[in-house]
C-alpha cells in the first residue's frame, strides 16, 4: 500500500450494532475480526466489545492488506433486552472481500430477537 499523504485518514474496518428490540445501540457485543489465510484459515487479528453507542470505530488497527476478511459478531454474550430470556443467535460470522485497500469499511449489524440484517455501510 502507498504512503498516504500527510492529514489523510488511515483505512479501518469499523461496525456498528444496533439492537432494533430495545431501539438503541447494543452495547457489549463481543466482536472479532480475522482475515482468512490463503489455506482459508482464519487468523484473528483483533477482538473487541462494542462500546455504549453500539460501535467499534477500528477494528484492523493495521495496515490493510487485500484479502477476505471475516467479522464475527457473538450477540448471545451480552445480556439480552428481554427479562432473563437467552439470545437466539449467538454468534453471526460475515466474510468480505476486500481489494480497495485505500478506503474504509464499515459494517453495521442490526439485531432482532429472531433476525440479524447486516449491509455495507459509509
Amino acid at each position: 500500500m502507498p504512503d498516504a499523504p500527510a492529514g489523510t485518514p488511515t483505512p479501518t474496518i469499523s461496525t456498528h450494532v444496533l439492537d432494533t428490540e430495545a431501539g438503541g445501540p447494543a452495547a457489549g457485543v463481543h466482536v472479532t475480526l480475522y482475515k482468512l489465510g490463503e489455506d482459508e484459515r482464519p487468523i484473528r487479528l483483533t477482538q473487541a466489545l462494542t462500546d455504549a453507542d453500539g460501535r467499534v470505530r477500528d477494528l484492523l488497527g493495521r495496515a490493510m492488506s487485500p484479502g477476505i476478511y471475516r467479522l464475527e459478531f457473538r450477540p448471545g454474550l451480552r445480556a439480552p433486552a428481554g427479562a432473563g430470556e437467552a439470545a437466539f443467535f449467538d454468534r453471526l460470522a460475515v466474510d468480505l472481500r476486500i481489494d480497495d485497500t485505500t478506503r474504509s469499511y464499515h459494517v453495521p449489524l442490526l439485531l432482532a430477537p429472531f433476525s440479524l440484517t447486516t449491509y455495507r455501510g459509509t
